[in-house]
């Protein structure tokens, strides 16, 4: 009996593995928006936030060697992954320390765009739309947010002031550059958090992200979907 109930375990364990390798896009999507829902119940530095962010870590370098499966990859991947890793544990230790975070925000930001690129490249490999390149497609436009973040986050403090709330004083916390990020992307605009008259680095950066946002929809999605049509008609 207990042969029995350790075999149907370990069967699990290995439908859910398969699950996991044949779609890491999808897990990475899942994570990202899981962290979305989370971090707002989480303290700056506290530790179930830094264990939320080194779990998000872990996924983000699974799902770039999963995609891209050469050695120059995997090693891309840990060279980055490494410092990422040590100054999110670094950034909750000494949360008020302006060095640690900005050290962190911008490995972070590096790390994320090279996985943003990592996922775009998956896309376009081919001429067959499978269907985790469709989780690909979301999982990449939220990572490309999530690196826009942490460069506001620089911009921040290196230049001080840069983006401000009606009413609120201070640097913006991190869901507030998460916020601000989202509505660039997305092109929403609700301009509750805007760039401060004549800080033209934070102006910069944003206007960089609306191309991007526009640029994706119009290249990526609309490809992606016209090869999925191609698919079905076919």
């Amino acid at each position: 009996m207990f042969n029995e109930v350790g075999a149907a375990g370990r069967g699990r364990l290995e439908r859910t593995w398969i699950a996991v390798r044949d779609h890491p896009s999808a897990v990475l999507l899942a994570v990202q928006l899981l962290g979305v829902l989370v971090f707002p119940f989480t303290s700056r530095a506290g530790v179930g936030r830094t264990l939320l962010s080194v779990f998000g870590l872990v996924v983000l370098a699974i799902a770039v060697m999963a995609v891209n499966k050469t050695p120059s990859t995997r090693r891309t991947a840990i060279i980055l992954g490494t410092p990422v890793f040590f100054l999110t544990v670094a950034e909750a230790i000494w949360p008020d320390t302006e060095g640690v975070v900005l050290a962190s925000y911008a490995v972070h930001a590096v790390f994320y765009f090279y996985t943003a690129v990592s996922l775009l490249r998956y896309m376009f490999a081919d001429a067959w739309v499978s269907r985790d390149e469709l989780f690909a497609t979301g999982a990449c436009f939220t990572v490309l947010t999530w690196a826009f973040a942490y460069t506001y986050g620089v911009v921040q403090i290196i230049w001080p002031g840069s983006f401000v709330i009606p009413g609120q004083e201070g640097p913006l916390s991190w869901m507030d550059l998460l916020y601000l990020s989202f509505t660039v992307m997305t092109n929403t605009g609700l301009s509750d958090i805007s760039p401060v008259v004549g800080q033209n680095q934070g102006r910069a950066v944003l206007m960089l992200q609306m191309l991007a946002g526009v640029n994706y929809i119009a290249l990526v999605v609309a490809r992606l979907l016209g090869l999925t049509l191609v698919r079905f008609r076919r």
